[in-house]
């Protein structure tokens, strides 16, 4: 059997979505502790940091799509997919610890190698898990409305499986770390050790129970093309072939910015939470928890968006509401029309905010997932080949590279205000963090507004889906 299941059990749906929380968990450490954890505990120049990120993406630029095409072609008894979800689940949960437990004594040079080699390490092994894996989406389902619904597991769990260690951080182990030397925790370099060690063990943990999970499906499945002989020339000529469309390259340019909006972000938070707002680590762990509840909000509402709007429309209009919300409480502030830091009520406004804009954020995730979905049909009707693994290696790429570049702009931001490397909560100026603010709003702002203009031009709907979807129908109904 060949034919994409129509609706896919509630259960099929869970084993799919939970495979994220690996991505989750790695992309949450990423994100939001790296940059912190080399520039402010260990010591690093912010800017060296960025620098090793950039390298990694670079290599990530080349590992996406090899990947992606080998699990489209790839022959097995296990199928096209899991053999490389299988292989990826250790180098990934090791190399993921190690990061968090550098060398002692190790110049700022070394350190930049060490960060380089690792990140290398964890993103092309999380490229061979994520892309096969994700590219069981169209694979498990053809229905538009469908592909929403299962794609939102796939969120719910990535948000929340990596929100769920950021909570589990500032919840538990930074308050268990606090000692003489360290008065908070999230600054004692055995924290991260200890926060590297439960990481590695939720990576491996979720990689393998999506893998044996969905394992059954593997009959059901499609399979490879018959085998050609394939020269490099003619595999990266098909590769262009199959995503060379006005609508795919609007949604990978609008994508690629919209995570890099993410990852500057993300990149910042904690340090808009600790220095900007001046959070107790409980009140940011509050606010991190809310993310939980944003998980809910956006995954039950893109199905929603979904049918009432479709998949573009609900995108543009929700996700203007979303990016032009994000930094609102920011620049709110810089006009000085919040309540002063250290009242109850900016803590409140801050995490209600927060909570309902990460909401609509993956809400809007989803719905631009869905939307890359809905390209394989397309690519098929064009090329005759079923591509999945390549189109959803364009989407890890975009998510990983955006976030990744995101997080490189945040630290040469930090080093242009002047954010002191080692610098401890209260320490930096009024004027610092000012000028934080100042950068971080118009850019943040640009690139999102950005994404929206870019994405207007998506030209599927639910509609020029159907009629593809008749297309192939009748074109393997004439070749029997």
């Amino acid at each position: 059997m060949t034919a994409a299941i129509e609706k896919p059990s509630f259960w099929t749906k869970i084993a799919y979505g939970f495979g994220s929380v690996a991505y989750g968990t790695k992309d949450a450490g990423l994100k939001y502790f790296l940059l912190l954890f080399y520039a402010q505990v260990v010591g690093m120049d912010a800017r060296l940091v960025s620098l090793a990120i950039l390298i990694a993406l670079v290599f990530d630029a080349i590992s996406d799509p090899i990947v992606g095409y080998w699990s489209d072609n790839f022959r097995s008894k296990w199928g096209r997919r899991h053999p490389f979800m299988y292989a990826a689940a250790i180098p990934v949960a090791v190399s993921y610890y190690f990061i968090w437990t550098p060398p002692e004594g190790w110049s700022d040079q070394a350190l930049f190698w060490y960060i380089v080699v690792l990140a290398v390490t964890i993103r092309t092994f999380i490229t061979v898990y994520e892309t096969p894996s994700t590219a069981l989406a169209p694979e498990l389902t053809d229905n538009y409305d469908e592909r929403s619904s299962i794609l939102s597991y796939r969120y719910f769990f990535g948000w929340t499986g990596g929100n769920a260690m950021a909570v589990i951080a500032f919840a538990l182990i930074f308050p268990a770390f606090v000692t003489v030397a360290y008065a908070n925790g999230q600054f004692n370099p055995d924290a991260y050790a200890f926060y590297g060690l439960v990481g590695s063990l939720v990576i491996f943990s979720a990689i393998m129970i999506s893998a044996l999970g969905t394992h059954r499906y593997i009959p059901h499945l499609r399979q490879a093309p018959p085998k050609r002989e394939m020269t490099l020339k003619m595999i990266f000529a098909e590769i262009y072939g199959t995503v060379a469309s006005g609508s795919f390259f609007a949604l990978f340019c609008a994508s690629l910015l919209a995570f890099t909006a993410s990852g500057l972000s993300a990149g910042l938070i904690f340090y808009f939470t600790t220095y900007f707002w001046g959070f107790t680590t409980e009140q940011i762990g509050a606010i991190t928890l809310g993310v939980f509840f944003s998980a809910f909000i956006g995954g039950g509402l893109a199905p929603i968006v979904t049918r009432k709007l479709g998949k573009k429309r609900g995108a543009l209009i929700v996700g203007l509401i979303a990016f032009v919300g994000a930094p609102l409480p920011i620049f709110l502030r810089l006009i000085d029309v919040l309540p002063a830091n250290g009242t109850p009520e900016i803590f409140w406004i801050v995490l209600i905010t927060n909570t309902l804009d990460v909401g609509l954020i993956i809400c809007y995730q989803i719905l631009a997932a869905s939307m890359m979905a809905d390209l394989v049909e397309q690519g098929e009707a064009k090329t005759g080949n079923r591509s999945e693994g390549l189109f959803f290696a364009a989407a890890t790429f975009m998510r990983k590279f955006g976030e990744g570049f995101g997080i490189v702009i945040a630290g040469f931001i930090l080093s242009a205000v002047g954010v002191a490397a080692g610098a401890q909560q209260g320490e930096l100026s009024d004027e610092t963090l000012w000028n934080l603010g100042a950068v971080y709003v118009p850019v943040i702002l640009g690139l999102f507004l950005t994404v929206i203009g870019i994405i207007s031009f998506y030209k599927i709907d639910r509609t020029k889906h159907e009629e593809t979807l008749r297309e192939l129908t009748a074109r393997k109904s004439a070749s029997r």
